[in-house]
């Protein structure tokens, strides 16, 4: 719970810095989160499984491609916090769980239950009926849904805990981010250190606001049944969407309701057949055990 209420009331962070540019944030969330996530491996003694990771030439391949969807996901929603569109995004995050069923059904051969299917179908209408209103596709909420549903693809691929494995993603884009603020220092373009002190503080712990959550998370998913997983992690979106409109006074408009409603239509069906189908496997299992 503190990990999806954490992920829920973030964009209050990003809202608080929304002045900043967001290759800026995006470039600091990425350089104080491996200074903190290096620091949190030796800490716990996890550098061996960590420098293996790094030599492993097909692990290193798929987390590069794992390390530019993350920066994708976390730079367009610093941006649509910042740019008044976080109803927009708390949507992608609704859509994200179904579409990595869909992502499981296409790539990797797992069948869909009936009630599944039905699910990914409201998903699709949804966000046909947005791009018929909109005259486009919603796309902050696709890229965010698609984005973080084909990283846990190939997160799934990779021997790694979720911690481990931003640490190689952090490690990775830290160059770059620290190529653009020394370029965006030269410039004169930086924010950072020409700013009130409260300013830089609040630039400083995007490491510990990003990687904390994760902390939290990967230790309650090694304690917590998936299906409770399943349910908990709609907390996150419905913090958000409830942030936007009562908190930023984002506009919650009839189209909104509409694809809104098939989406948690779709999610209501998905959950029960999730919660349906555990229970039926465990009284199987109990059944088999008596006999």
């Amino acid at each position: 719970m503190a990990a999806y209420l954490a992920w829920g009331i973030l964009p209050v962070y990003f809202k608080a810095i929304a002045a900043v540019p967001t290759l800026e944030v995006l470039a600091h969330r990425i350089l104080w989160s491996v200074i903190f996530l290096v620091g949190l491996t030796v800490a716990r003694g996890k550098w061996t499984e960590f420098a293996a990771l790094l030599r492993n030439r097909r692990i290193r391949f798929t987390l590069m491609i794992t390390t530019c969807l993350i920066a994708t996901n976390w730079g367009i929603f610093i941006w649509a916090v910042a740019s008044g569109q976080l109803v927009e995004a708390s949507l992608g995050y609704f859509i994200g769980p179904l579409v990595t069923v869909a992502l499981g059904f296409i790539f990797l051969r797992e069948r869909l239950r009936r009630l599944q299917a039905i699910s990914v179908g409201l998903v699709l209408i949804a966000i046909l009926y947005l791009t018929a209103r909109y005259g486009h596709p919603p796309l902050i909420s696709m890229i965010l849904a698609f984005s973080f549903a084909f990283y846990g693809l190939l997160r799934k691929q990779v021997p790694a805990s979720g911690v481990q494995g931003l640490t190689v993603e952090t490690l990775m884009l830290s160059p770059l981010a620290l190529a653009w603020l020394v370029w965006q220092r030269r410039h004169g373009a930086l924010v950072f250190l020409d700013t009130t002190w409260s300013m830089n503080c609040l630039l400083m712990s995007a490491g510990v606001l990003t990687a904390l959550p994760l902390v939290w998370f990967a230790e309650g998913a090694r304690r917590l049944r998936l299906v409770t997983m399943g349910f908990l992690q709609y907390l996150a979106p419905t913090g958000q969407l409830l942030l936007a409109v009562i908190a930023f006074g984002e506009a919650f408009t009839h189209d909104h309701l509409v694809s809104f409603g098939l989406i948690w239509i779709a999610l209501a069906l998905y959950s029960w057949d999730t919660a349906s189908n555990l229970r039926s496997g465990v009284e199987t299992a109990a059944a088999t055990g008596e006999a």
